[in-house]
């Protein structure tokens, strides 16, 4: 079994964080933006859309996007339970989880595509729109900041999937985008001390 991965991906880093939680080690070949060697025909065989991560099985079976794979390692790891305990709680880690793909994640990734001076050249970029999701980012802060208002993890009582997630799109907005958690988001600012103070912060 082998999981392949990008250094300062976001998705990847999803996955890296997971399996941390759930204390799974597994063999990771890291490829990074610069080379794109997950660009190149070898890794194209095996996933012809070229993104990342994927996971390779030890009969060759292959399982690509993030959410999968850690859905895949939750069915052959249950403890702890990332994705919910109960049904209702399933239904909640997906529901928080989809709006923080939607509603925060997307959008970050978005500003970095068409702001950052990395894609120049790379990828056509927007600047026009790059800006419209910074806006969206920023509200999108101002609406979890009252979401979390009384609440340690996002969806349910305990650190989740959800939880990983938005982890994930703050980390790439403070750093490579510098967009800080205002002042005036008390409720933010606390969840992130938290899940940034884990260990498997630094997967």
């Amino acid at each position: 079994m082998k999981l392949y991965g990008l250094k300062n991906g976001v998705n990847p880093r999803r996955v890296r964080i997971f399996l941390a939680e759930k204390r799974i080690s597994i063999p990771i070949e890291e490829f990074d933006m610069e080379s794109a060697g997950h660009k190149t025909p070898a890794f194209l065989a095996r996933n012809p859309l070229g993104t990342l991560p994927v996971l390779e099985l030890d009969d060759g079976t292959l399982i690509a996007e993030s959410v999968a794979i850690c859905r895949y390692f939750e069915e052959m790891v249950p403890e702890p339970p990332l994705f919910g305990r109960s049904a209702l709680e399933r239904a909640q880690v997906e529901m928080w989880n989809r709006r923080m793909e939607l509603e925060l994640l997307l959008p970050v990734i978005d500003v970095f595509v068409h702001t950052h001076p990395f894609w120049i050249g790379k990828r056509r970029q927007i600047a026009e729109w790059g800006a419209v999701r910074r806006d969206q980012v920023v509200e999108r802060l101002r609406w979890l900041d009252g979401e979390l208002e009384g609440r340690d993890f996002i969806g349910i009582d305990r650190y989740n999937v959800a939880d990983i997630t938005a982890q994930v799109a703050l980390l790439t907005a403070r750093g490579a985008l510098k967009l800080a958690i205002p002042d005036d988001r008390p409720h933010l600012a606390r969840w992130w001390a938290n899940v940034s103070s884990r260990p498997t912060a630094r997967a």
